[in-house]
């Protein structure tokens, strides 16, 4: 995020995380898991923007960061860096809300989850998933 904002890595360490708001097609570039590694390990929950690299998209499922779109593109212009964001997850089913505090302004998000995404988004990531699956089996057989 260097190109954009030189003190990404600072603000999202000394925040504890927070969201990536996005224009078209991010993630677009990289599909190496390390784009999706680095924003988890430095606590981001969620990824909003106008539109999704398909890969990338996958590999934020993969590490447990929620990836949301703008039901409207043209609301991305209308949140600005160090805005007060809130998002209401809920149980990952249809649309929600984003919330920009600092302005007082709502905007409608979606996502194109599957059934199976959202209960890996749920578990924390594919990893921590996998675990939880086989230790469910694990309980069944014994």
């Amino acid at each position: 995020f260097e190109a954009i904002d030189n003190q990404f890595y600072q603000t999202a360490k000394e925040s504890g995380g927070g969201f990536i708001i996005g224009g078209e097609n991010y993630g677009q570039g990289s599909s190496r898991e390390h784009a999706a590694l680095a924003p988890k390990y430095l606590g981001v929950k969620a990824v909003v923007v106008k539109s999704f690299a398909r890969i990338h998209l996958a590999n934020l499922i993969n590490f447990g960061i929620v990836p949301l779109t703008f039901v409207n593109p043209d609301d991305y212009e209308r949140v600005d860096k160090m805005d007060v964001l809130e998002i209401h997850i809920g149980d990952l089913c249809g649309s929600c809300t984003l919330h920009n505090r600092t302005k007082g302004l709502s905007f409608e998000l979606t996502h194109t989850l599957s059934p199976l995404d959202a209960e890996i988004l749920k578990a924390g990531g594919k990893l921590p998933w996998i675990k939880k699956s086989m230790d469910e089996r694990k309980q069944e057989d014994e």
